[in-house]
Protein backbone atom coordinates (compact mmCIF):
# COMPACT_ATOMS: atom_id res chain seq x y z
CA UNK A 1 0.00 0.00 0.00
CA UNK A 2 1.47 3.32 -1.10
CA UNK A 3 1.49 6.69 0.57
CA UNK A 4 -1.51 7.90 -1.46
CA UNK A 5 -3.55 4.68 -1.65
CA UNK A 6 -6.30 5.83 0.72
CA UNK A 7 -6.53 9.20 -1.02
CA UNK A 8 -6.78 7.41 -4.39
CA UNK A 9 -9.55 5.12 -3.13
CA UNK A 10 -11.47 8.09 -1.72
CA UNK A 11 -11.11 10.05 -4.98
CA UNK A 12 -12.37 7.11 -7.06
CA UNK A 13 -15.33 6.63 -4.72
CA UNK A 14 -16.25 10.31 -4.75
CA UNK A 15 -16.06 10.80 -8.51
CA UNK A 16 -18.80 8.20 -8.71
CA UNK A 17 -16.81 4.98 -8.63
CA UNK A 18 -14.87 3.14 -11.29
CA UNK A 19 -17.99 2.60 -13.38
CA UNK A 20 -18.41 6.38 -13.74
CA UNK A 21 -14.87 6.91 -15.07
CA UNK A 22 -14.46 6.94 -18.85
CA UNK A 23 -10.83 8.04 -18.86
CA UNK A 24 -8.15 9.54 -16.64
CA UNK A 25 -5.13 11.68 -17.45
CA UNK A 26 -3.06 14.12 -15.45
CA UNK A 27 -1.20 17.35 -16.00
CA UNK A 28 1.27 19.13 -13.74
CA UNK A 29 -1.14 19.55 -10.80
CA UNK A 30 -4.48 17.95 -11.74
CA UNK A 31 -6.13 14.61 -12.23
CA UNK A 32 -8.29 15.04 -15.33
CA UNK A 33 -11.25 12.68 -15.36
CA UNK A 34 -13.75 12.23 -18.14
CA UNK A 35 -16.86 11.01 -16.33
CA UNK A 36 -20.05 9.44 -17.62
CA UNK A 37 -22.09 11.60 -15.22
CA UNK A 38 -20.46 14.55 -13.43
CA UNK A 39 -23.61 15.13 -11.38
CA UNK A 40 -23.00 12.06 -9.22
CA UNK A 41 -19.51 13.19 -8.18
CA UNK A 42 -19.35 14.46 -4.59
CA UNK A 43 -17.83 17.92 -5.10
CA UNK A 44 -18.19 18.94 -1.44
CA UNK A 45 -16.49 15.82 -0.11
CA UNK A 46 -13.66 16.07 -2.64
CA UNK A 47 -13.13 19.78 -1.93
CA UNK A 48 -12.81 19.06 1.80
CA UNK A 49 -10.57 16.02 1.45
CA UNK A 50 -7.02 16.18 2.79
CA UNK A 51 -4.75 16.00 -0.24
CA UNK A 52 -7.18 17.71 -2.63
CA UNK A 53 -6.81 21.44 -3.28
CA UNK A 54 -10.08 21.92 -5.16
CA UNK A 55 -12.32 20.53 -7.89
CA UNK A 56 -12.88 22.23 -11.23
CA UNK A 57 -15.00 21.44 -14.27
CA UNK A 58 -13.70 22.62 -17.63
CA UNK A 59 -13.55 21.43 -21.22
CA UNK A 60 -15.63 18.33 -20.54
CA UNK A 61 -13.25 17.25 -17.81
CA UNK A 62 -13.77 16.81 -14.08
CA UNK A 63 -10.49 18.07 -12.66
CA UNK A 64 -9.28 17.22 -9.18
CA UNK A 65 -6.47 19.61 -8.27
CA UNK A 66 -3.83 17.75 -6.24
CA UNK A 67 -0.61 19.77 -6.48
CA UNK A 68 2.96 18.78 -7.24
CA UNK A 69 2.52 15.15 -6.13
CA UNK A 70 -0.17 14.50 -8.74
CA UNK A 71 1.93 11.86 -10.51
CA UNK A 72 2.09 9.70 -7.38
CA UNK A 73 -1.66 10.09 -6.78
CA UNK A 74 -2.36 9.32 -10.46
CA UNK A 75 -0.33 6.11 -10.18
CA UNK A 76 -2.26 5.10 -7.05
CA UNK A 77 -5.63 5.88 -8.67
CA UNK A 78 -4.67 3.70 -11.64
CA UNK A 79 -3.62 0.94 -9.25
CA UNK A 80 -7.00 1.16 -7.50
CA UNK A 81 -8.78 0.97 -10.87
CA UNK A 82 -6.70 -1.99 -12.07
CA UNK A 83 -7.19 -3.82 -8.75
CA UNK A 84 -10.92 -3.36 -9.20
CA UNK A 85 -10.88 -4.64 -12.78
CA UNK A 86 -10.85 -1.32 -14.63
CA UNK A 87 -8.08 0.53 -16.43
CA UNK A 88 -9.35 3.67 -18.17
Amino acid sequence: MGKYTNLAKDIVTNVGGKENIISLKHCITRLRFKLKDESIANDDILNNMDGVVTVMKAGGQYQVVIGNHVTQVFDEVNQVLVTNGRNP
